[in-house]
């Protein structure tokens, strides 16, 4: 059997070398991103463009769309938000619908819901930044039906697309399995304080995408949360569990905690 064909956009960064890297004997991966990649076929362009890109979806089956904009400056500026994650998400929209792909894997945030930190009735900011001796024993775990409370800009984009890939479901049928990511880190292990609640391992990464990836196709839209089996995780992953059949392995608790400076 063919393998089935996945553009990923954005193939040039972590994650997307990740998938390239574990799933490459399963998929027929292609990449666009600015930034070469070797080893597979690729278009580099930027999501921008939206003239540019349409190439690259021709003969796709599924989209992983990873492409955003993400660098220091960036998450927390407006410009580079409008011009990437959400007009550029547009465009890999628009495009996958022209070339008749099936589905969109959208990798949206947890950050969709971070700001439940900031509300000082529930103790999500004190899992995330302590102290320690104000946790309680349990907490109510955040679900998909909580309303979402993003944290920055790049949040705001990421809703964005989420709301942009149900549209393209109802409208065009354009399958979009949105993924709210946790905390996925070059090291593979939390590095902040903050990072123990939402700290998604790598492995645990490949393994949702993945599952998206081969979804039955009658999915036609869906959210899902990811992150690890953290002891501090507070955004719910019983639907991502149950739907997808996800077995996240990965514990931030397996780490210590940074020293306080």
């Amino acid at each position: 059997m063919a393998r089935r064909k996945v553009l990923i956009t954005g193939a040039s960064g972590l994650i997307g070398g990740l998938t390239i890297k574990h799933l490459g004997d399963k998929y027929a991966f292609s990449g666009l991103s600015r930034r070469p990649v070797a080893g597979i076929p690729h278009l580099a362009a930027d999501i921008t463009d939206a003239a540019a890109i349409k190439p690259a979806f021709v003969g796709i089956h599924t989209v992983l769309h990873l492409a955003a904009a993400t660098g220091e400056d960036e998450w927390l500026a407006w410009g580079p938000t409008l011009a990437n994650t959400m007009q550029g998400t547009l465009h890999v929209y628009e495009a996958a619908r022209e070339a008749g792909v099936g589905r969109i894997v959208f990798a949206s945030s947890g950050c969709c819901q971070l700001a439940w930190e900031w509300d000082p009735n529930y103790p999500y900011g004190k899992l995330a930044n302590g102290p320690d001796d104000e946790i309680p024993a349990t907490w109510p775990m955040v679900d998909l039906d909580w309303p979402v409370r993003p944290d920055s800009p790049y949040a705001v984009g990421k809703l964005f697309g989420e709301n942009l890939g149900r549209y393209y479901a109802d409208k065009y049928g354009l399958s979009t399995l949105v993924i709210r990511l946790g905390a996925v880190l070059k090291e593979d292990r939390p590095m902040l304080r903050r990072h123990y609640p939402g700290y998604l391992s790598q492995a645990d990464c490949v393994q949702v995408i993945d599952q998206c990836l081969s979804a039955p196709e009658s999915l036609k839209y869906d959210i899902f949360n990811a992150i690890s089996e953290n002891k501090y995780r507070w955004r719910s992953t019983e639907h991502t569990k149950a739907v997808l059949g996800w077995q996240p392995t990965g514990r931030s608790d397996d780490y210590p905690l940074p020293t306080e400076s």
